[in-house]
């Protein structure tokens, strides 16, 4: 009975118990540590879009408010947003309907030029 007694009078955690915490405590933290580390990535592409996406709709607005009428071919201009420097392509082709053209913005990043961040495309009408 007195062993039982001992039994009962310990009180605290084993070693291994110490250890299998720590362990689960560590693989959760590394599990946040990763997630956190995608919103920022996902935070950063979603901005750029966005930028990018601007970059784009400026030059269609040119052509819309501007009246100009842009003449076929290509052409590639720098559109940089704030700190992000980016590069526009602008690609206009003719319609069946002689009195419009079909413009198409491409907006790439400088540093990643083959990536693509988003592609607009408007037809436009002569507005003389």
């Amino acid at each position: 009975m007195s062993s039982l007694r001992a039994l009962s009078f310990r009180k605290g955690f084993t070693l291994l118990e110490v250890l299998v915490a720590l362990v689960l405590v560590a693989t959760s933290l590394g599990a946040s540590l990763r997630a956190v580390g995608s919103l920022t990535q996902n935070s950063t592409a979603l901005r750029a879009a966005m930028m990018a996406t601007w970059s784009a709709e400026n030059k269609l607005t040119q052509l819309r408010l501007g009246h100009e009428w842009p003449s076929i071919g290509n052409s590639s201009f720098s559109c940089s947003q704030g700190e992000l420097q980016l590069i526009c392509e602008e690609y206009v082709s003719g319609t069946p309907n002689p009195y419009f053209r079909r413009v198409e913005v491409s907006v790439f990043d400088v540093t990643k030029q083959r990536r693509r961040i988003v592609n607009l495309t408007q037809v436009v009408p002569n507005g003389q």
